[in-house]
């Protein structure tokens, strides 16, 4: 158990003595602009497969003919599209915000 505490106390006197200049900001721009960018070809690629299947549970709906179960198998495939939407448009902010905020912890910010 003291060594367990002895190792966790090095540990931590050693992230708080070293210094920040490991990073350098160049380098981290470039990763950072390359997350962003994958992260907007990934949202708009999620928002194509959204639309696409809204459409698609559009159609069914409209061409049930008063099928109930076609018409709940449409109802359900437009309502879990708008979910997966909002979970994907949340990350996208949510990704945005953690990003402007590594951006100022690292002097890198990009002015998204």
């Amino acid at each position: 158990m003291k060594k367990l505490a002895i190792f966790y106390t090095l540990t931590a006197l050693f992230f708080i003595l070293t210094p920040s200049a490991f990073a350098q900001s160049a380098d981290v721009a470039k990763v950072q602009t390359f997350i962003q960018s994958v992260i907007q070809v990934l949202v708009t690629l999620a928002g194509l497969v959204s639309a696409g299947f809204f459409v698609w549970g559009g159609v069914g709906y409209i061409t049930s003919s008063g099928n109930p179960e076609s018409l709940d198998r449409s109802k359900k495939t437009i309502f879990y599209s708008a979910i997966g939407l909002a979970i994907v448009l949340g990350a996208f902010v949510l990704s945005n915000i953690v990003s402007q905020l590594a951006g100022s912890a690292f002097g890198t910010a990009t002015g998204n």
